[in-house]
């Protein structure tokens, strides 16, 4: 085959891609660990606009990247900044949502960790600030 060829259904190239899958109950505990780890946007605006208190939304970019725009309701902590002394004012029983610019950016696993260490629960959203916007969701300033 040529660059720029489509693969045909049922030749060596689809065959790659089938022989390696996963068994159902093997892919049924991948997916549903990543779960445990991951949200989206949109779950993150429901959450938001029910009022969850249980849930804070930590925007880990610069301050001068989220006072240009940030997820409504969010909070400004970039990831350098986490500390225990920060975190305490908030509930210890909190789901932490943490995103950063996008999927281009390691930040919001960077401030996942350092949250995890603190002993707190926390996720990542996936897609970050970018996300956010493809999704087609307001920004505050």
């Amino acid at each position: 085959m040529t660059t720029g060829e489509t693969p045909i259904p049922g030749t060596s190239q689809s065959a790659e891609i089938t022989s390696h899958a996963a068994e159902p109950d093997a892919a049924e505990r991948h997916f549903a660990a990543k779960l445990r780890y991951e949200t989206d946007c949109w779950d993150t605006n429901e959450a938001l606009r029910s009022g969850a208190d249980d849930v804070v939304v930590l925007d880990v970019r610069s301050t001068a990247a989220y006072d240009a725009g940030h997820v409504p309701g969010s909070h400004s902590l970039p990831w350098r900044e986490i500390t225990s002394e920060r975190l305490d004012s908030l509930s210890p029983d909190a789901l932490f949502v943490v995103y950063c610019a996008g999927p281009h950016c390691n930040g919001a696993d960077k401030a996942a960790l350092r949250i995890a260490r603190l002993g707190r629960r926390v996720k990542i959203m996936i897609g970050g600030h970018h996300g956010w916007q493809v999704e087609g969701l307001p920004l505050e300033t």
